[in-house]
């Protein structure tokens, strides 16, 4: 099993950043991909950014330019880095990972609150 923790999250203004984290632990050499998604009350869960094992990335279009994903694989933690953040980034951020054996596993989340 793979255990994933998220932290970093928490309340900036308009226009500030953020970095979240994301820990994981257990048996961390079967991970494959890595992912971000958010989701907001009463709305579906979105995938906001994913990063292969080989270090290739992808972005929705509306946090491209805003947000960077980068994993640190010595140290099994996944990063997402958010600038010029805008109030309707306003989610619960949860970390994902599959496996080679196509397992996946989810971390509980991380609140960010864009208020002025």
């Amino acid at each position: 099993q793979v255990h994933l923790v998220e932290s970093g999250g928490g309340l900036v203004q308009p226009g500030g950043s953020l970095r979240l984290s994301c820990a994981a632990s257990g048996a961390t050499f079967s991970i494959d991909s890595m992912a971000w998604y958010r989701q907001a009350p009463g709305k579906e869960r979105e995938l906001v950014a994913v990063i292969t094992n080989g270090g290739s990335t992808d972005y929705a279009d509306s946090v491209k330019g805003r947000f960077a994903n980068s994993r640190e694989n010595a140290k099994n933690t996944l990063y997402l880095q958010m600038n010029s953040l805008k109030p309707e980034d306003t989610d619960v951020y949860y970390c994902r990972t599959d496996t080679y054996d196509k397992r996946d596993y989810w971390g509980k989340g991380t609140l960010v609150t864009v208020s002025s």
